[in-house]
């Protein structure tokens, strides 16, 4: 492939410019460390890129060669420079190039892009396209004129003579293909959208996600030691991936056991756009309750439509009184652990095992006491654009850790999108002894969405009466625009007394098999169900109110069971405040228990590491009374180290007066992340040990990460250890010259950024910027190339007489390389010197009197010089 020429920026045009008409292409602006620093000092003074369009769209083909006046640069009396060598833009050589392919300002990806000669002028090199290219960027071939259309036929033809008013510029320094088409004559498609075919199935590479913590509590003399590690394993081979999540938990009561979540290996299938599941997982809970199976599932991955298709995920509120572990289930399943500091708590980033099944939030208290609370997990009301379809097929074992049986089921399920407003749906279960239909709709109106289905169940028992029963469900979301409400999901299910769910027909089945009867059924037979989850915004100024919660009745039982978290939240000048209210379970007690809790926080001080005050007061439904006051803060580059401190009173209700003191700190490092925590009360003490992280191994290494994610990017940039990357705070580039990008979003264009700042002088980067559009799990690799083309210096240098040397006149090595150009004060930034000493020659002419050389002699590079400019004295003669 041709090597790109050294480029100049181009000049605006201006009364005081001379204008040659000729051919060009696109050249960009020169970013610093990427470009020659001559170009920089006359883009100061004669502009960059006369063809540029308003608000930097593509340019036209044909521009003007310019001529610079160079009294601008000029010092009265002082020498005049030959800037001639500025007149004439970037010119590519004819051949292919592989670059990064822009239409309309989106990026497509890479292409192999193939500039050609027109006619004699040598400096005439424009893009060129075939059949293949012009369906790459999107246009729509009909729309072509049958002359066109045949010319296309013919091999490579230039972007213009197919598509009027359409424009290509190729920068050469970049290699970046920028094209701008008419949208007349672009084929129509959703905004994100980027063909599957494109789509990056990254390399073969091993992943391993880890979170580890111990804690240890003493509490009116027990002590009990518990310790966790989750692991998230993975294997990426082509489009095909392994993986395993798990835990391990050890306990001084119950020992040590290792539970497996789920284990499966799955692929994206594009032109169905699903994905295919074979293994352990979860059903999507998008028509019935979701429930883990082993076997297979093809389904429908709505990730693969562009981001303005697609849809819903809960977010966990909770209170804690002290350093406490949480503990969120799914299905009896931990899917989440970690420890949290005294306050309300939110978690937005649980590890997604289906889209339904409510979830199980524990929080285990520092003294020992533990509260447990529901957060209602289930789709929004489902309802789709016209003509898209869903659907899901599972076949395999029904998986449940809480029984013995596995019997075999099949489920399926479809949604199609009928018109703008109507969306019809239906599914089927069929498992051993249980059988379930049903059918709904979803109606989209300017009033809401309203969804409405039946589900009729059957459940054959051996050993007591079958039983058969209906369920319907209401449903209704809308955001509310005037009063900006946000009801995200509001639904009520009524099922008689002969229905059963998935999940209890299994459960009662399986006592049923070991001869145990109905009686012992621990579970309800659910009756009705009610639950809603509401954001709220209030007037400006009046702040956020929000509401999650459910209550529910059984059939064979007394009661209701009611769960809810709601909060409101507002700020005044620098003191934001807030009232939470929660109801729980108490596991300890058997009592359900009602909590308010009054936040109030301050910020102590104004700069960026500045310490953040809040002071919460809380009462529960005992009489119970606490107060606790934390102070947390961040420390060093990128907030990297945190901290916090706390201390607390409780009095009144069933406990006795006592105070608390605490801390905690934590710290992400370019490898991990480790957190601790410490506390001690009346009568009991805590400490928390925890580590989290990632490791990623493929064929060019390994590499660390302090987090990790499903779809990843592992970054090469040889000779950049400590680059920072702009995808996310505290990532580098280590000292093996990798990095990770823990979380890029599948089927969508990612840009991945590094930020030369920091760098060694030494160490130039061709591109700072590249883009990617990873299939699901994909771990990409993407090389930023670097180049070393030796030191660099500072020198300061002048002519025999004391003069400085003329402003703008351009300094070479030996070999005839530019190595810089001569700033105000005769000040040279001179890179890519080969040796230490040498010398150089400054030129501001072609007579052989407007030149001169100068000898330098670097200092000695200290271990830490690498890092900036060696300034130099030197006379030039």
């Amino acid at each position: 492939m041709p090597q790109p020429a050294a480029g100049a920026s181009l000049a605006r045009a201006r009364p005081d410019i001379r204008h040659k008409p000729m051919k060009t292409q696109k050249t960009s602006s020169f970013p610093s460390r990427l470009r020659p620093a001559s170009a920089v000092v006359l883009s100061l003074f004669a502009g960059v890129g006369a063809w540029a369009a308003p608000g930097g769209n593509s340019a036209p083909t044909l521009v003007a060669e310019v001529e610079f006046n160079d009294t601008f640069l000029q010092q009265p009396g002082g020498a005049r420079i030959d800037a001639s060598r500025f007149n004439k833009g970037n010119v590519a050589l004819p051949g292919n190039y592989r670059a990064e392919l822009y239409v309309n300002q989106v990026w497509l990806g890479r292409a192999e892009v193939t500039m050609r000669q027109v006619g004699e002028d040598s400096r005439n090199v424009q893009p060129c396209f075939d059949r293949a290219a012009i369906e790459r960027m999107g246009v729509d071939l009909a729309r072509l004129s049958p002359e066109a259309s045949a010319r296309l036929d013919t091999g490579c033809v230039s972007l213009p003579d197919l598509i009027p008013d359409a424009t290509a510029s190729f920068d050469n320094g970049e290699q970046r293909l920028d094209v701008s088409v008419p949208q007349i004559a672009m084929s129509r498609s959703a905004r994100g959208y980027v063909d599957p075919k494109y789509w990056d199935e990254g390399v073969t590479a091993a992943r391993l996600q880890y979170n580890a913590n111990v804690y240890h509590s003493d509490s009116s003399g027990i002590s009990t030691t518990q310790s966790y590690v989750g692991v998230n394993a993975g294997l990426n081979f082509g489009g095909w991936r392994f993986r395993h999540l798990g835990n391990l938990t050890h306990g001084d009561v119950e020992g040590t056991r290792y539970q497996s979540v789920q284990t499966n290996l799955q692929r994206s299938i594009a032109p169905i756009r699903s994905q295919l599941i074979i293994g352990d997982a979860f059903t999507d809970g998008t028509l019935f309750d979701s429930f883990g199976f082993r076997g297979v599932q093809i389904a429908s991955d709505d990730r693969m439509y562009p981001e303005s298709q697609r849809g819903y995920a809960p977010v966990v509120h909770g209170i804690a009184n002290s350093n406490a572990r949480v503990q969120v289930r799914q299905g009896g399943n931990t899917i989440y652990e970690t420890t949290v500091a005294p306050g309300a708590f939110e978690i937005n980033d649980l590890y997604p095992t289906g889209y339904g099944g409510d979830l199980e939030v524990v929080v285990t208290e520092a003294d020992g006491s533990v509260h447990t609370s529901r957060v209602p997990y289930a789709a929004a009301v489902n309802a789709l654009r016209p003509g898209v379809t869903r659907y899901s097929v599972t076949v395999g074992q029904y998986r449940n850790t809480s029984i013995q049986s596995r019997p075999m089921l099949m489920q399926a399920t479809v949604q199609h999108g009928i018109s703008n407003m109507l969306t019809g749906y239906g599914g089927v279960i069929a498992a051993q002894d249980y059988t379930a239909v049903m059918g709904g709709g979803a109606l989209n109106t300017d009033f809401g969405a309203f969804g409405a289905d039946v589900t009729q169940a059957w459940t054959n028992l051996q050993n007591a009466p079958n039983r058969s029963g209906q369920s319907m469900r209401l449903s209704y979301s809308k955001l509310v625009a005037p009063t900006n409400t946000n009801l995200t999901l509001a639904a009520y299910r009524y099922s008689s007394s002969g229905y059963l769910s998935m999940t209890d027909a299994m459960a009662l089945r399986d006592l049923d098999q070991r001869g145990l009867g109905p009686g012992t059924f621990l579970g309800g037979i659910q009756r009705g169900r009610l639950q809603v989850t509401i954001n709220q915004m209030l007037p400006q100024g009046y702040g956020s109110f929000y509401l999650s919660g459910s209550t529910q009745n059984y059939w064979n039982r007394g009661g209701s069971d009611t769960q809810f978290q709601a909060g409101y939240n507002n700020s005044y000048k620098r003191i934001n405040y807030g009232v939470s209210a929660s109801r729980q379970f108490n596991v300890g007690s058997g009592k359900w228990d009602t909590r308010v809790m009054l936040n109030v926080g301050i910020p102590l001080g104004k700069g960026q590491h500045a310490p953040y005050s809040m002071t919460s007061l809380s009462h529960d439904s005992t009489g119970g009374t606490s107060l606790q006051e934390t102070v947390t803060g961040t420390l060093g580059q990128d907030s990297a180290f945190t901290y916090g401190v706390n201390a607390g009173y409780t009095g009144g209700g069933d406990t006795r007066d006592a105070a608390t003191v605490g801390a905690n700190v934590g710290y992400v490092s370019p490898m991990a992340t480790m957190t601790a925590s410490a506390s001690k009360g009346r009568d009991f003490s805590q400490a928390g040990l925890g580590i989290s992280g990632g490791i990623v191994a493929y064929a060019g290494g390994v590499a660390f990460t302090p987090t990790v994610g499903d779809t990843m990017a592992i970054i090469e940039a040889k000779d950049a250890a400590g680059a920072r990357l702009a995808n996310g705070s505290g990532l580098r580039v280590d000292p093996w010259g990798h990095a990770v990008v823990p979380t890029l979003t599948p089927f969508a264009t990612n840009q991945i950024e590094i930020d030369p700042k920091g760098l060694p002088m030494s160490v130039e980067l061709k591109t700072t910027q590249q883009n990617v559009a990873p299939t699901a799990g994909a771990i990409v690799k993407m090389k930023f190339e670097t180049d070393n083309p030796g030191r660099a210096a500072l020198l300061r240098a002048n002519r025999p007489d004391g003069k400085p040397l003329p402003f703008g006149a351009e300094v070479f090595d030996a070999q005839g390389q530019s190595v810089g150009t001569v700033a105000q004060g005769g000040r040279i930034i001179a890179r890519g010197l080969k040796t230490d000493a040498g010398q150089l020659s400054v030129k501001w002419g072609r007579a052989v009197a407007e030149a001169c050389k100068l000898d330098y002699v670097l200092p000695k590079l200290e271990k830490d010089a690498n890092a900036s400019y060696q300034t130099v004295e030197a006379v030039c003669r």
